[in-house]
């Protein structure tokens, strides 16, 4: 094997990135930009209902962003992004847009956000990149997506 990569369980090459935000962070994060886009802010009742969970948790997590410095938070107030907040959360959201495109280029409908939520928190910028440049790529060409959509009909025609 040489000349290749070693080899790493899941949970070990999560550990090599150290400085990451922990994927319900990431989520965290990504809800309060996409809630604070139009006003600025959002509070935690509102990011608990987003996000399906009770608020205690929710202000729990944004203490914990706030220690960070990706929010500026008071008890029972307004939850605001900073400058480092926005620019990860916009970053955040760029990444799930990206996957759920794909996924929808791939044909995947059922199960759709939750793929996408397993997907989203693995991606290296660098896999992004190039995940980008794909999706531009067949989008400049959409008789290979409509191809690729035929080929899918008639496999699935055939199971």
């Amino acid at each position: 094997m040489k000349g290749e990569e070693e080899f790493f369980t899941f949970r070990e090459y999560m550990k090599k990135e150290e400085d990451l935000l922990t994927a319900s962070m990431e989520d965290y994060l990504e809800m309060v930009y996409r809630l604070s886009r139009e006003s600025g802010f959002t509070r935690v009742n509102e990011l608990a209902a987003a996000l399906n969970v009770q608020p205690p948790s929710a202000s729990k997590m944004i203490q914990k962003m706030s220690d960070q410095g990706l929010v500026d938070y008071e008890k029972y107030g307004y939850v605001v992004l900073t400058s480092k907040g926005q620019q990860m959360g916009g970053e955040l959201l760029y990444r799930h847009q990206l996957v759920e495109e794909f996924l929808i280029i791939l044909g995947v409908s059922k199960g759709l956000l939750e793929q996408i939520e397993k997907i989203e928190h693995t991606l290296s910028d660098h896999t992004l990149f190039f995940l980008d440049k794909l999706i531009r790529f067949l989008k400049e060409r959409p008789g290979l997506i409509d191809d690729y959509h035929k080929f899918i009909n008639s496999v699935k025609a055939g199971e």
